[in-house]
């Protein structure tokens, strides 16, 4: 691919600076970067439908192709874990740079959307990630939905794909009132917002007033989260039958209710990242006119910049997106 546009990730200068020892590198030295727009410019054997000068999205994430039970997965140009190992060594690097190499399994055309800006089609990387969890919760046209770490750059993405989605109400709950004021004005009216106090008990009937009952899906995307009570809020919120999934990450243990959640038939489930052909269907939201990308503001950097762009990625707001054009 030749690379056209570069979505960061707001945590990749941290990520460069050996300031987060969860993630795994690959273990030579390797280009950096994630999602990317491109143009195919050339294929390989069996590669049959893309074909040079096809414009593409390019997804990290990459399922190891073999039919076996749990094939390893790895980010490339990230993180994997230790079976993805292998495959992350086999497919180190990513999507910083004029041109990149990939496997064809983490490629989809982008079908209809050819004539659009690359740094605009570059924000489909902040909302492919919610995708995944809200198609594993099988949130449903007209259906409550909450979104719990609302203010967050995937949470904020979570909330307005719950309108593409046809959400009949989204309860946006988070710890910033401003950014949630904020969203509330993007997204429209069907967004109510709850500020969260970090009482369980109060934040969880909050959301339950603001969501007319209680919520069908609760999607939690808090992000190292240090404390449980946001997540408890948001599973005691839902209705009888709801299903709570859990994408963001926690560094203590969550505790369960265990008769409340056998008494009211709550699901949890969780959800790393998203199915292999889930793009296909998100770019069809945006071709159809019901996911707006222009709620998300692209803040654009020359790849020499790429330090700078580092910088303002760490520091952007929940509707700014920081892209990198080689």
């Amino acid at each position: 691919m030749r690379i056209e546009a570069v979505a960061l990730l707001s945590y990749l200068k941290a990520y460069v600076e050996g300031k987060l020892p969860r993630y795994s590198p690959p273990p030579r030295p390797f280009t950096i970067g994630t999602n990317g727009i491109g143009i195919v410019e050339a294929v390989g054997r069996d590669v049959w439908r893309l074909k040079s000068g096809q414009r593409v999205v390019l997804s990290p994430h990459f399922m190891a192709r073999e039919n076996v039970e749990d094939p390893p997965q790895a980010l490339i140009g990230l993180t994997a874990g230790a079976d993805g190992a292998p495959v992350l060594a086999d497919w180190p690097d990513g999507t910083l740079a004029e041109f990149a190499l990939a496997p064809v399994e983490a490629v989809t055309p982008l079908k209809g959307l050819e004539r659009e800006d690359a740094a605009r089609l570059s924000i489909l990387s902040r909302f492919i990630v919610p995708y995944g969890g809200l198609l594993r919760g099988r949130l449903q046209a007209g259906e409550t939905l909450l979104v719990n770490g609302a203010t967050g750059a995937y949470g904020t993405a979570a909330v307005l794909l719950g309108i593409a989605m046809g959400a009949g109400r989204v309860v946006a709950a988070g710890r910033k009132a401003s950014s949630l004021e904020a969203l509330a004005g993007a997204a429209g009216p069907r967004v109510a917002t709850v500020p969260l106090k970090g009482d369980a008990a109060a934040d969880a009937a909050a959301i339950r007033e603001a969501a007319g009952g209680g919520a069908d899906v609760a999607f939690d995307m808090v992000g190292n989260a240090s404390d449980p009570r946001g997540t408890l809020a948001a599973l005691t919120s839902l209705r009888r039958n709801g299903r709570l999934v859990l994408m963001g990450s926690m560094t203590v243990d969550l505790p369960i209710p265990y008769t409340q959640v056998m008494l009211n038939n709550w699901e949890i489930v969780g959800q790393f990242m998203y199915p292999r052909g889930a793009y296909r269907p998100l770019i069809e939201l945006v071709r159809a006119g019901l996911l707006e990308l222009g709620a998300l503001k692209p803040r654009v950097f020359a790849l020499s910049d790429l330090p700078e762009a580092m910088e303002a990625a760490a520091s952007a707001s929940n509707l700014e997106i920081v892209v990198v054009r080689p």
